[in-house]
Parts: structure tokens; C-alpha cells; sequence
């Protein structure tokens, strides 16, 4: 796999235990929440990260589209696909958002590299 997608895997799994450790009912209840939110549903997985990706983007939240590129190129996103929903954040998000697109497809390149 990827550095740069192993080190985010690594780091965020050892957070996520530490922080879930914690027994914080408030974190857990959110932790919770997010994990149903993104569950098949009247919306499939595939569409929810996507939407997931599009909002983390205009948030301009590294980690989260991270997060979500994972889960969509796991749940058989095209990178046709991600590039429109990413299309579609930088229109809503404006150029702010433009670094974040850079470093998306940097990781998307290095999922698909990590996926051959």
C-alpha cells in the first residue's frame, strides 16, 4: 500500500482507539452516528461517499476526503466518478478549495496504485 495511504490508516485507526478508549459517551454517540449515517439505506454506500466527499471537500477537511476517496474507490468509484463529484465541490467550494482537490488526487492516485 501507498505511504501516504498506510500512514493515514495507521494514524487514524491508533486515534480512533485512543479517542473511543476515552469512553466519551458524547464520541461515541457521534462515532456511532456517522457509521449509520454512511450505511445503505434509500441512498446506496456508493452515492453516500460521494456525497460524503463533496461536503468534506467544501469543509476543506483533508482528513475527511481522505476518509471518503477510500471508501468510494472500495466501494467501486470510478475515478471518472470521484473527479465529477470533485468537479461539483470546487464549483460549490470555489478556488479555495483547489489544494484539497490537489492532494484528493494525489491519494486517489496512490489508492489505485496501492489497488494494482
Amino acid at each position: 500500500m501507498s505511504d501516504i495511504v498506510q500512514e493515514f490508516n495507521d494514524y487514524r485507526s491508533k486515534m480512533n482507539e485512543k479517542l473511543l478508549a476515552d469512553n466519551n459517551k458524547i464520541v461515541k454517540r457521534i462515532f456511532n452516528l456517522d457509521t449509520n449515517a454512511y450505511a445503505e439505506g434509500a441512498l446506496d454506500v456508493k452515492t453516500k461517499e460521494l456525497l460524503g466527499l463533496v461536503a468534506s471537500t467544501v469543509l476543506r477537511c483533508d482528513d475527511c476526503v481522505k476518509y471518503h476517496l477510500e471508501t468510494s474507490y472500495k466501494e467501486g468509484v470510478s475515478k471518472e466518478e470521484m473527479m465529477e463529484a470533485m468537479g461539483i465541490a470546487t464549483l460549490v467550494g470555489g478556488t479555495i478549495v483547489i489544494p484539497h482537490l490537489r492532494r484528493a488526487y494525489e491519494f486517489w492516485e496512490a489508492l489505485e496504485e496501492a489497488g494494482k
